[in-house]
């Protein structure tokens, strides 16, 4: 069976870690996997949101010990055709863990469970998260003298108060969901059973909203982070006018007039 399982639900396309017997640690595979399936939901415009969860009991653990490391070590040499994709290509380990690969879309993190190393680095790369209530959170590299290198000690600053980053990332600690919530990582927290449920309700929410107005509102949000506020200003400028531009700007406000349900093309 694959170890990565993908579905469509109308618009949203759910992602689902498939190696539960390892706790959906990431192997070349895996990652080789994540990285086609994200590439695809950017290039195919019937995607307009991303869920990814993990089988079983567990989000994902990071990388495979027995698998992944040793291949980037070099302690053990290319035995499949993932294998040797990954070494050919190094960024795809980048891509599946969307370090510095943007889908476009909406990526909403379906967590049911303890996400911890590279599983908290996906999660970092996406834009929604809703947690079990089960869930625990971390970076535990610096304890085995690693390092967080999928973007850790970039993006955890970024989405933290500081200090709130640096214990993480210096300690090697983890946190439980309600503490996770509490410093505004997240968005809900559920039973582990409503998880899947309670984010693809919120996928399907920003999925029946203009396309090209969500791509365009997330672009701008990402790119003026950081940026001084008349940059950030100008910036927003130039994401909105190909919205306001566009068909679907008409026929949104005419939906509305005429009370009934907008056909939006994204364009």
């Amino acid at each position: 069976m694959s170890k990565l399982l993908k579905e469509m639900r109308g618009h949203v396309m759910v992602l689902t870690l498939n190696r539960p017997e390892k706790k959906n640690a990431f192997d070349p595979e895996l990652l080789c996997n994540l990285a086609d399936a994200f590439a695809e939901a950017r290039d195919d415009d019937g995607v307009r949101a991303v869920v990814v969860t993990g089988a079983g009991d567990t989000f994902c653990a990071g990388a495979d010990l027995g698998r992944l490391i040793p291949l980037i070590s070099k302690a053990r040499g290319a035995e499949d055709e993932y294998d040797e994709r990954y070494l050919k290509d190094r960024e795809l380990g980048a891509k599946g863990l969307l370090r510095g690969f943007d889908v476009e879309k909406p990526v909403i993190a379906a967590i049911n469970g303890h996400a911890i190393a590279g599983g908290m680095e996906l999660v970092q790369g996406t834009d929604l998260r809703v947690a079990a209530d089960t869930a625990k959170f971390g970076v535990q590299e610096v304890k085995w003298a690693l390092f967080p290198a999928g973007g850790s000690s970039v993006r955890l600053p970024e989405q933290l108060p500081f200090a709130r980053a640096m214990e993480l990332l210096l300690t090697g600690d983890l946190i439980d969901a309600k503490t996770a919530m509490d410093w505004g990582f997240l968005n809900r927290v559920v039973p582990q059973d409503q998880v899947l449920e309670t984010a693809i309700e919120l996928a399907e929410k920003i999925a029946a909203n203009g396309p090209l107005a969500v791509k365009m509102i997330r672009r701008s949000a990402r790119a003026c982070l950081g940026r001084t506020e008349p940059e950030a200003l100008a910036l927003e400028q130039e994401f909105a006018g190909p919205v306001f531009a566009s068909e679907d700007a008409r026929e949104g406000p005419k939906a509305f007039l005429e009370k009934r349900k907008p056909q939006f093309k994204g364009r």
